[in-house]
């Protein structure tokens, strides 16, 4: 056991791993995610940036995406492995309070993406005739902006108010980063002014985007339906399963953590339902977006042929 003053205003990480091979196993496992999501990401953003026929709201958005979630599993993973490899669990309340804003701001701000990017299918497949003026790259410059702003508002209240609670019990977070309510379970006054706050924000970042992504799709379903075309619901059905398949990977153990009580909450639990959402969907966006989608892999060809073509 590490040495640790309790005095100290620092925290302690408990982190994810067991000090066993199986805990070592699982770390190695971590880590090559970590690093498929780093490639991957960045690969789809390099992707989008080079290739002209991706340069389109759909494409610019989801590039937007894999620039999150590239800064997501950023702030969660490299202090989990450095703590794991030195032993040393210790995180200052400054350096809890940078992490636990970015995480927040990274993962509200993704929920907010993401529902941009369901009016973007709704509005090219329900009036196709009304795309170019309705998603232009103006709107989606003020969606990104106004997904960010929002978030980072919400971040920074959420982050003051851990950082100002006082803590009178032993301060080691059973998490592997500094999540604001498993920080909360230390606190020696009452909290559930805050945690209806919490609630709150769930419900308005997370529960509404979500039923605004579902009614976008339950339209655009219906409007595939009726297509003429059978390459082009073909066509529909593939963006729109890709993006659903996402939405539902980040949005279902993110709502059912944050949503439950207290008293139903399992710090385990918590932290295998967020690697799912800090670690597993970073890696498996760019995965999913480029294997399922013809445009995103006849990019692909056609810049490993430029790039072929110029080694040649």
């Amino acid at each position: 056991m590490e040495n640790y003053n309790e005095t100290s205003s620092d925290f302690l990480l408990l982190g994810l791993f067991p000090p066993s091979r199986l805990g070592l196993f699982l770390f190695i496992i971590i880590i090559i995610i970590f690093l498929f999501a780093l490639i991957g990401n960045l690969s789809m953003i390099v992707l989008i940036l080079l290739d002209p026929h991706l340069h389109t709201p759909m494409y610019f958005l989801l590039s937007q995406l894999s620039l999150m979630d590239l800064n997501y599993i950023s702030t969660i993973v490299p202090k989990m492995a450095y703590n794991f490899l030195l032993g040393n669990k210790s995180i200052s309340l400054i350096g809890c309070g940078v992490q636990s804003f970015f995480f927040l701001t990274l993962a509200v701000a993704e929920a907010l993406l993401l529902t941009s990017m369901a009016y973007d299918r709704y509005i090219a497949i329900c009036f196709p005739l009304h795309y170019p003026i309705r998603m232009n790259r103006k709107v989606c410059m003020l969606m990104i902006t106004g997904s960010w702003i929002m978030a980072s508002i919400n971040a920074c209240g959420h982050t003051a108010y851990a950082l100002h609670i006082p803590y009178c019990r032993s301060r080691a977070i059973n998490h592997f980063f500094c999540d604001v309510p498993a920080m909360l379970t230390l606190a020696c006054m009452d909290t559930w002014v805050y945690e209806y706050t919490v609630f709150v924000s769930t419900t308005l970042f997370l529960v509404l985007p979500f039923i605004g992504i579902t009614c976008s799709y339950g339209r655009v379903l219906l409007a595939v339906y009726r297509m003429p075309s059978s390459e082009g619901r073909k066509k529909a059905y593939s963006t729109c399963s890709t993006h659903l398949t996402v939405v539902t990977l980040y949005y279902a153990p993110f709502a059912y953590t944050y949503l439950r009580p207290r008293s139903y909450r399992s710090p385990t639990e918590d932290k295998v339902l967020a690697v799912f959402y800090t670690v597993l969907t970073p890696m498996l966006n760019p995965v999913i977006y480029s294997l399922r989608n013809k445009e995103v892999m006849g990019a692909l060809r056609r810049v490993i042929q430029r790039i072929y073509s110029v080694k040649v």
